[in-house]
């Protein structure tokens, strides 16, 4: 049997003339994987998870569900359940007849459906909760109740819409570990949403980078990271600095790049790359460390000091006017603004983005773009396996 538990293939959808929401996006998802749609908003994720959902048709393209083709079935005929953001609960219930109501519908008997919501109030540890009202509830525990009654059904397929928005920061993170703990518990697939980029690297087994409703790239959080394929994905996951150069010459599994700022050495990757090429270059805030009394690496000039998180950020300004950021833990640095510095990160750090694109277009279509997936493909445009 194929550990594929559900397949996108070549989903298109439009609702305007001319404007399409999702351009052939495949993807394919593991059983009992903890997979996120991460971007931005209007991205195409929340049409995406509708469309898994059979809330909405795609105009092109085919949802497969364990090898099933439902791509025209009613929602109701899916073995899927979604947990929203505003929870959904019925105000008129308690939380044992809300938890219940699906084996209700399905005319469960009525010791059976409350041995079963006994069972998922403990799951969510919520026990003694079951004659409740919501509005009795916080915020934190309303959501335990929506993902109880989602559950009950033992769905193959789970799917969240970005349901920790509404919560404080707090508690946000404190049921981001119960959600991963439930997951793993269970075993159920898990498609998940958000725009939260710390949500989808704590919390995902995969990550699907949508932009312009395409996958920038689909991989495992480090791949997303660490091994950004797009400048889209580089400085939407984790604000990275994108430099433009040319290639002078290579050295072995490096390139020395020529920037505006001085050269710098770079890991070419899997990708060949030739002198006198053109390319970008993407290196995190936290790989850039200053020489304060250094006369070698490259050069640019103090815009601004902060402090935020923990963290300080030095501005530097570059000499074609680019900006680029430099932080690391602590509160002081010894720079200030409008004074000369100089700077380096290690080759390993810098990541060539965007290869095959001109340097001027940042983002905007992924590797393998409209390419349906194949038997135990995980996506388009991504690199990672389940």
């Amino acid at each position: 049997m194929s550990d594929i538990c559900l397949e996108l293939r070549n989903i298109r959808k439009s609702f305007t003339e001319g404007e399409e929401v999702l351009r052939g996006i495949s993807l394919a998802v593991g059983r009992g994987e903890f997979i996120t749609l991460l971007g931005a908003s209007g991205c195409g994720k929340t049409t995406t998870l509708r469309i898994i959902a059979g809330l909405e048709t795609p105009e092109s393209g085919q949802v497969f569900l364990e090898g099933k083709d439902v791509t025209a079935l009613a929602p109701e005929a899916r073995d899927v359940n979604t947990v929203f953001q505003n929870y959904a609960l019925f105000p008129h219930m308690n939380v044992a007849d809300n938890i219940g109501y699906g084996l209700r519908l399905k005319k469960v008997p009525k010791p059976e459906i409350r041995r079963r919501v006994e069972e998922m109030l403990e799951l969510v540890q919520l026990p003694g909760y079951g004659k409740r009202k919501p509005s009795e509830l916080s915020g934190g525990q309303r959501q335990r109740v929506a993902i109880a009654r989602s559950l009950i059904n033992n769905p193959r397929v789970l799917l969240l819409d970005e349901p920790l928005g509404a919560l404080d920061l707090q508690l946000r993170r404190a049921m981001q570990i119960e959600l991963k703990r439930l997951q793993k518990k269970l075993g159920i697939t898990f498609v998940y949403i958000t725009h939260d980029q710390e949500e989808a690297i704590n919390m995902s087994d995969r990550i699907a980078v949508m932009n312009h409703g395409i996958f920038e790239q689909v991989g495992t959080p480090n791949e997303i990271y660490n091994h950004p394929l797009t400048s889209y994905v580089a400085t939407f996951v984790g604000n990275a600095n994108i430099l433009q150069g040319r290639v002078k010459e290579l050295r072995g599994s490096r390139a020395l790049v020529s920037l505006c700022c001085g050269d710098a050495l770079a890991e070419t990757g899997t990708d060949p790359v030739k002198a006198g090429e053109e390319v970008l270059l993407a290196v995190r805030s936290e790989h850039i460390h200053l020489e304060q009394n250094g006369h070698e690496g490259l050069e640019g000039t103090v815009l601004e000091k902060s402090f935020a998180a923990g963290q300080l950020r030095v501005s530097i300004k570059l000499s074609d006017g680019k900006e680029i950021v430099a932080s690391r833990y602590g509160i002081d640095a010894d720079v200030q603004p409008g004074e000369k510095v100089r700077f380096r990160f290690a080759p390993e750090d810098a990541v060539l983005v965007d290869r095959g694109q001109t340097p001027e277009k940042t983002a905007g279509s992924s590797a393998g773009e409209g390419m349906p997936a194949a038997e135990g493909d995980y996506g388009n445009g991504g690199n990672g396996h389940a």
